[in-house]
């Protein structure tokens, strides 16, 4: 009876503590801590170096300003009157060329695993070597659909509620700062929308009639991207990317790069290469190997929600870096050996 009370003391007390906000490790509020941690970091360090940043970036800016408005003026000029064709180039045309472009150099390697310099890189080594030929026929074809029936009449949509607010396509392109600013409230809010919406369709009500299409590649490639169902394409691929500039009633000029970027960002997660210099892919492709965590886009949602638990404590998340030598990450930082059975 007294051991009985003893244990039940215990609970209570340790339900106490845990509704005083201390939970152990790994709980929501250490993952609070960690992102203010993360988040202030970040904001102390622009409060150090931002001015001198931007003043050096400013001022190349400036120096080249005239040549970059000038340019503008006369696409603006031989537009005149055709405001709709010249978002459709920009928003449209141009980050087509820049998604395919990157994902048919991708593509060579998939299909032919050479040259070897690049597959060194690959970060499951016994996958895609080559892609499946048949896999990658209805990704290309899903991903066709994608572009030519969802995106592009949702860019439409996009031009007319940005024509209703204002003028995209205007005579003066954006300043420096003020762009920048576009840039960082875009990358904000799409962290946010593609974090709670691509969780969402991990709800096994949804997952298995629109998100598991996606997931067929558990070792993804750059194309497949947005090798994903219509309803999902829209509501976690495009709409997320899209929005921010709708909001801000941007140039097309914003526009334009922000999708070229994202388009290129996503590619390089979805790649299954971890490249040298350029963005670790390690956290998507995580994803796709293990379906439950890593659902973001820079990992700060999942860092506050937990959902990086598992991958912190892998290979993965030690090579989650940016590669800065022509070493694989796979050699460097290699698998630990296998326990003998």
């Amino acid at each position: 009876m007294v051991l009985d009370e003893s244990v039940s003391e215990r609970r209570k007390a340790e339900g106490r503590t845990v509704s005083r906000g201390q939970e152990a490790p790994g709980g929501l509020w250490d993952s609070v801590k960690k992102a203010a941690f993360v988040i202030g970091s970040g904001i102390l360090f622009l409060a150090a170096f931002g001015n001198s940043l931007t003043w050096h970036l400013q001022k190349f800016w400036g120096a080249s300003g005239d040549f970059w408005q000038n340019l503008w003026t006369k696409v603006y000029v031989a537009f005149e009157g055709h405001d709709a064709a010249l978002f459709f180039i920009g928003t449209m045309l141009a980050p087509t060329l820049a998604f395919w472009g990157c994902n048919l150099l991708l593509l060579v390697v998939d299909t032919t695993g050479k040259p070897s310099f690049i597959t060194r890189y690959r970060i499951q080594q016994d996958k895609n070597n080559p892609v499946d030929p048949v896999k990658l026929r209805q990704a290309v074809k899903t991903v066709l659909f994608n572009h030519m029936f969802i995106s592009g009449p949702m860019v439409v949509v996009v031009y007319l509620l940005m024509s209703w607010r204002g003028d995209p396509c205007g005579p003066e392109l954006p300043t420096f700062h003020w762009a920048l600013m576009e840039l960082a409230v875009f990358s904000m809010l799409e962290e946010l929308l593609f974090y709670y919406s691509h969780r969402l369709f991990h709800h096994p009500s949804l997952y298995k009639h629109f998100h598991k299409q996606h997931h067929e590649w558990t070792a993804p490639i750059g194309l497949v991207s947005i090798y994903a169902h219509p309803l999902e394409h829209v509501i976690s691929n495009t709409l997320p990317v899209v929005i921010g500039p709708v909001i801000l009633g941007s140039h097309i000029s914003s526009t334009c790069m922000w999708y070229c970027l994202a388009l290129v960002s996503t590619t390089i997660s979805h790649c299954g290469y971890h490249l040298p210099f350029l963005p670790s892919p390690e956290f998507h492709d995580f994803h796709h190997l293990r379906f439950n965590q890593c659902f973001g886009v820079f990992g700060v949602l999942d860092r506050l929600h937990g959902t990086d638990a598992k991958f912190r404590e892998t290979k993965q998340y030690e090579r989650h870096v940016l590669l800065t030598s022509f070493t694989p990450l796979t050699q460097s930082i290699p698998d630990s050996p296998k326990k003998s059975q």
